[in-house]
């Protein structure tokens, strides 16, 4: 990725082509996009179960508790192996979709950051693909947020993989009816996964900063470019009165935020010196204004993931003010 220091020495003035509106409500994939749209279709059709088991997620702490409190009880240290099997099939399963993503981002972010246009052009005339990208920031976010809130899911993994390494030493390793067990070998990728706070981003900054340095011969320009204007975009669409009372949905204006900070949080991870100086053409200082026009109970989720998700806030090239406003 050292190439990407180029667009330092000779930083672009911030987009023009902000004032877009992208339909995020009823875009359509062209000809041209659906063969992509398709592909990618086939992975997002997914994240909404995926949400909503997670969002549902209780663990098994109590069931370990017990298991713990009472080692000589094999009964209880049953129901308790049998309780978090099936708990870590469902972290499995969550595992398994990131890397779907995996595969599907780059032929995303290969359309969507073409030579043959700029990226204020993609992102007008392409919009069922960036609506895509978009909704994966979204589902980013919310699996992040999530995760971030459901403690249990650590203490369920860890119990799992300390009492099948016992198990396997004691020659028990034979499955009962109904339970999954998962490998030593997956169960170490799933242990490094979730032992970030933020999985779904670490994934997504890592698929997009090996995109950027896999392909040589695409300038790295556009990936930085589409970002940026993406996120600016998605801000002028909320902050201009014209485009947001085009929204039919109230949860549109609310997916717009969403996108608009994911954007800037990926655009941190991925650029060398991140979103918040100047010379990355994001207005994070217009955009964090934004959030705070909006209901302080529907966006202060967003605020910190802009605090203490991002790469780069406490550096000493940004900005005071934006630090400052961020407090």
């Amino acid at each position: 990725m050292g190439n990407l220091l180029r667009i330092l020495i000779n930083p672009d003035p911030p987009s023009k082509g902000a004032d877009i509106f992208v339909d995020f409500e009823n875009a359509e994939p062209t000809e041209e996009e659906k063969e992509t749209w398709r592909l990618v279709q086939d992975v997002l059709d997914s994240s909404k179960s995926i949400l909503a088991e997670l969002q549902s997620y209780i663990g098994a702490s109590e069931e370990i508790r017990l298991a713990i409190s009472n080692p000589a009880d094999e009964q209880l240290k049953e129901k308790a192996w049998v309780a978090v099997c099936e708990l870590v099939a469902k972290l499995k399963r969550f595992y398994e979709f990131s890397q779907k993503l995996e595969e599907v981002i780059p032929e995303l972010l290969k359309v969507l950051c073409s030579e043959d246009m700029a990226p204020e052009q993609h992102l007008e005339n392409q919009q069922a693909l960036f609506k895509q990208f978009a909704e994966i920031l979204d589902f980013v976010l919310k699996f992040d947020d999530l995760k971030m809130t459901t403690p249990a899911i650590q203490n369920d993994f860890s119990y799992y993989r300390r009492t099948l390494s016992r198990r396997k030493m004691a020659n028990e390793d034979e499955i009962q009816s109904g339970e999954l067990e998962v490998s030593n070998e997956m169960a170490n990728r799933m242990s490094l996964f979730y032992a970030h706070s933020t999985p779904m981003l670490k994934s997504l900054s890592d698929i997009t900063s090996h995109f950027v340095s896999q392909h040589k011969e695409l300038p790295v320009e556009q990936t930085t470019d589409c970002l940026k204007t993406m996120a600016n975009i998605c801000r002028v669409m909320i902050e201009n009165p014209d485009y947001s009372s085009r929204f039919k949905n109230e949860e549109t204006k609310l997916f717009c935020l969403r996108v608009m900070v994911g954007v800037i949080i990926l655009y941190d991870h991925v650029h060398p010196v991140g979103a918040f100086v100047k010379s990355s053409g994001i207005e994070v200082k217009s955009s964090v204004k934004v959030l705070k026009d909006q209901d302080p109970n529907k966006v202060e989720g967003l605020l910190n993931a802009l605090r203490y998700t991002t790469k780069h806030l406490q550096d000493e090239s940004t900005p005071r003010a934006i630090k400052t406003i961020l407090a």
